[in-house]
């Protein structure tokens, strides 16, 4: 065989085996999506961090020899592109960590950025669709705006350790090995790791209930409620400490007098809005249309609740539509008729 063929023969292999390992790195992308959303608290950054963990890959095939896993080998590459993104960042968080509840008479304050605050995520991108129900009771918790929360109180190493101990059950020396460590330090990490969060009173081996009947009958209530700006209905849905925030502002109401009061006040715009509901970060969640000058309705919030048993705990109001409905895959209008039919997808 000539240089030239012999050159043109494993061109033509390097081809075949990229050709044959695209759709193998392609069915990681869920659950890798996942795994760098829990890292990161940030829904369009998590979708980088995959990107650049594919493109690293498939750049650097020739240096998977198959000792590892793929799977092990794609996670290894996601570990260190999140642990590099977080080396420059600060802690994203939730309006509730920057300061106490204010009151409904409280000047609406100028929006904080983007880069602040923890991120909404569809379930159906990073909740497995075919798993046991364990599995997926975890997937979900795991993703609940406060278990987010209390995750970036954690340094990004004992982020990982944690996540993948506890999320997504690897074993000690697994994780050891893919952050190039021993087992006893990975075994420390997720002490201390499960001592801050233990601090920050979320327990991840405590999941909550799942959606039954009573919960549902909860969420039509709610709607009702909302649909008909009826205050006193509403606020009676809510634990009394339940938390009304609206990222990207860093003011929360806590109070039913409070909540009411800014429904009615500098939030009587969203009277008349209509719910359409979907699923975020484990939880019930609702995309909110609001009147529209021109007839139908417009894009005003993402809602996701958060319940506790019978009663509501918290609403995070998501305004910044923009970003987050074409992320839901939701219309950015609605037309008067629409409404009943989009509740029904």
């Amino acid at each position: 065989m000539t240089e030239t063929s012999a050159h043109t023969s494993a061109a033509a292999t390097e081809r075949a085996t990229h050709d044959e390992l695209e759709p193998q790195l392609e069915q990681y992308r869920g659950e890798l999506i996942g795994y760098c959303y829990r890292m990161l608290g940030s829904s369009f950054e998590a979708e980088d961090a995959v990107q650049d963990t594919l493109l690293k890959a498939w750049r650097n095939l020739d240096r998977f020899e198959g000792r590892s896993q793929l799977r092990s080998w794609l996670y290894r590459i996601a570990t260190n592109v999140c642990l590099d993104m977080l080396s420059s960042r600060q802690r994203r968080a939730r309006p509730m960590d920057m300061g106490p509840a204010q009151s409904a008479d409280t000047p609406l304050p100028a929006p904080l950025t983007e880069s602040l605050w923890i991120e909404p995520m569809p379930d159906a991108r990073v909740v497995p669709s075919e798993a046991d129900p364990a599995e997926t009771a975890m997937a979900r918790e795991s993703i609940k705006l406060a278990f987010m929360a209390a995750l970036q109180h954690l340094p990004p190493k004992q982020r990982a350790v944690l996540i993948l101990r506890e999320v997504l059950r690897w074993r000690a020396s697994e994780v050891a090995g893919l952050l190039e460590t021993s087992v006893a330090s990975v075994n420390s990490a997720l002490q201390r790791a499960r001592a801050t969060l233990d601090a920050t009173g979320i327990q991840i081996d405590a999941p909550s209930a799942p959606i039954d009947d009573d919960a549902r009958a909860l969420l039509g209530r709610y709607v009702d409620a909302f649909e008909r700006y009826d205050m006193e209905a509403l606020t009676s849905l809510l634990r009394e400490d339940a938390v009304w925030n609206m990222p990207p502002y860093d003011l929360w109401l806590q109070t039913h007098d409070d909540v009411a009061k800014w429904c009615l006040g500098p939030g009587i715009g969203c009277r008349g809005s209509k719910l359409v509901p979907v699923m975020a970060n484990g939880s019930p969640a609702f995309a909110q249309y609001k009147p529209a000058a021109n007839g139908g309705f417009e894009p005003w919030s993402l809602q996701v609740l958060e319940l506790d048993g019978d009663e509501i705990g918290g609403i995070t109001f998501f305004l910044d539509t923009a970003r987050w409905f074409p992320l839901f895959g939701l219309p950015v209008h609605l037309d008067a008729g629409a409404v009943t039919s989009a509740r029904t997808r």
